[in-house]
């Protein structure tokens, strides 16, 4: 199915994507895009662990204070009907 795609149907395509997108914003999809298929791969073929961040994902964790804990809410209290 995919034999048929030309380099000018590819061209007709990337036109395309530059008017509806805009050329500033087709640089960070086309990141986008290469990061989720490379996300994708690695998950299914399991070749990096989740211990492995990419460069950017450690120096945010580094500056980024840990959240305070959260305290869970008390049960509500049943009090009876003093009406009797």
């Amino acid at each position: 199915m995919l034999g048929n795609i030309g380099p000018l149907e590819i061209i007709v395509v990337l036109i395309i994507a530059l008017i509806v997108f805009g050329p500033k914003r087709l640089p960070e999809l086309g990141n986008s895009l290469g990061r989720g298929i490379r996300e994708f791969r690695n998950t299914v073929t399991g070749d990096k662990s989740d211990d492995d961040d990419e460069p950017e994902v450690k120096a945010i964790r580094a500056t980024t204070p840990p959240a305070p804990p959260v305290e869970q809410p008390a049960e509500p209290e049943v009090v009876p009907d003093k009406r009797s």
